[in-house]
């Protein structure tokens, strides 16, 4: 198998904004610095965190070229490109790859679903548009769709689907899928409580919400876990649990754009229909991100 696009920790970055809901440049810059600084691995951009969803073409556009030009070569930049509308997610993609992103992250098509087949024909067609290689997503929680195990290893054929992003939470369906794709699949956990369970089965990594906030410790997880220290690996995630918990609270990503206002990357902005986080959830956040050294 061809070299892993990444192997730790990949943030799925916020995309800060001002309190009238514009981009907020200076803070994304910075924030893209210091994470690059904290030593992760990779970083994906306009992804869910990112609310890629409500950033018009324009704005996903000009973000994605920012970060490519600001992370200039640092690490590997991801690009989220994935649509319900596979004609648009061709577009994304065939555009991230014009201006040097790295990969691509195509999430399952939402709301309007489809067949397994349908996954397979719209997974393939943007593969094929692809000149970079392409990261499957798989969040049914959000999607209302599952790649089924079959789907995948049919998938994992394709010269340009590399890796999933599994963000099932469902551990017996990642067994199934390491065993169907192995040496043809790189899977990465979607989720920050599952990062040492999937490591465990051959994983590669995290793409990561926690690491907005705690990039060298979620790195030293996978760092502690590939160093074959797997009981320090998985007292860092049990350690970093209630931090976690917190940032799902409420629907990712209402806490991480709270975590990262309080630590000076934009304001508290969401575009609707996300809202800001409820007080009685955030102080919770608050107290675990100064519990796990944060200062806020």
């Amino acid at each position: 198998m061809s070299e892993p696009i990444f192997k730790g920790i990949a943030t799925a970055l916020v995309t800060p904004f001002f309190a009238d809901g514009s981009v907020d440049y200076e803070s994304y810059g910075r924030l893209l610095d210091w994470q690059i600084e904290s030593g992760v691995n990779a970083l994906v951009a306009c992804g869910t965190t990112g609310e890629g969803s409500t950033l018009s073409d324009e704005e996903h556009k000009a973000v994605l070229r920012y970060t490519v030009e600001r992370v200039a070569g640092r690490v590997p930049v991801i690009a989220g490109t994935g649509s319900n509308d596979t004609a648009y997610a061709i577009e994304l993609t065939k555009y991230a790859c014009s201006i040097g992103a790295d990969a691509m992250l195509v999430v399952t098509p939402y709301y309007n679903k489809a067949t397994q087949e349908g996954l397979y024909r719209s997974f393939t067609a943007i593969a094929d548009a692809s000149t970079k290689p392409v990261i499957l997503y798989n969040v049914p929680s959000r999607t209302g769709c599952n790649i089924a195990v079959s789907t995948a290893a049919r998938l994992a054929e394709h010269p340009m689907i590399r890796g999933i992003k599994e963000a099932s939470g469902d551990i017996s369906h990642i067994v199934e899928l390491a065993a169907a794709t192995a040496g043809k699949l790189d899977i990465y956990s979607g989720n920050d409580d599952q990062i040492v369970p999937i490591l465990a089965m051959g994983g590669l990594g995290c793409i990561s919400v926690l690491s907005n906030v705690l990039p060298r410790e979620t790195v030293a997880i996978c760092d502690k876990f590939f160093a074959g220290d797997v009981a320090g690996a998985a007292a860092l995630q049990c350690k970093y649990l209630p931090l976690i918990k917190a940032l799902f609270s409420e629907v990712n990503p209402i806490p991480a754009k709270a975590a990262t206002a309080a630590m000076g990357f934009g304001a508290n902005a969401l575009r609707l229909p996300l809202t800001p986080m409820e007080p009685a959830h955030e102080q919770v956040l608050l107290d675990c991100m100064r519990a796990a050294g944060v200062n806020v």
